[in-house]
């Protein structure tokens, strides 16, 4: 196995992007491994690595079909039920309370 050409950050050739600067421009790696690397070093610890993909090799993003559209919706409104209360919150319920603010704090809300 060859090893990976190592750039250092901010100095990668053109026709090499990152899997996010891939989906900027509505691609995605299409099977492809890695074909490069590039790494920021930092003081205390090993380096920051950023693996990069062939432009030229990538193809374009797949178009969402409406069963996944659905299925996202889906997804979205279920982070939103509480599962005390079982309302929609009108928020994302965070993982930290795991309910809805007024379950997790009545005390505060008959304050109110």
């Amino acid at each position: 196995m060859a090893a990976l050409p190592v750039y250092r950050w901010r100095l990668a050739p053109d026709g090499y992007a990152t899997y996010r600067q891939l989906r900027a421009r509505g691609l995605r790696p299409g099977g492809q491994g890695v074909a490069a690397q590039m790494e920021r070093p930092r003081r205390r610890r090993g380096p920051l690595v950023a693996y990069l993909y062939r432009i030229d090799r990538a193809k374009p993003v797949r178009p969402m079909t409406p069963a996944k559209w659905a299925a996202l919706a889906k997804a979205n409104t279920a982070r939103r039920m509480c599962p005390e209360c079982r309302r929609d919150a009108g928020y994302v319920i965070p993982t930290s309370l795991g309910m809805c603010v007024t379950c997790a704090f009545p005390e505060e809300q008959c304050a109110a």
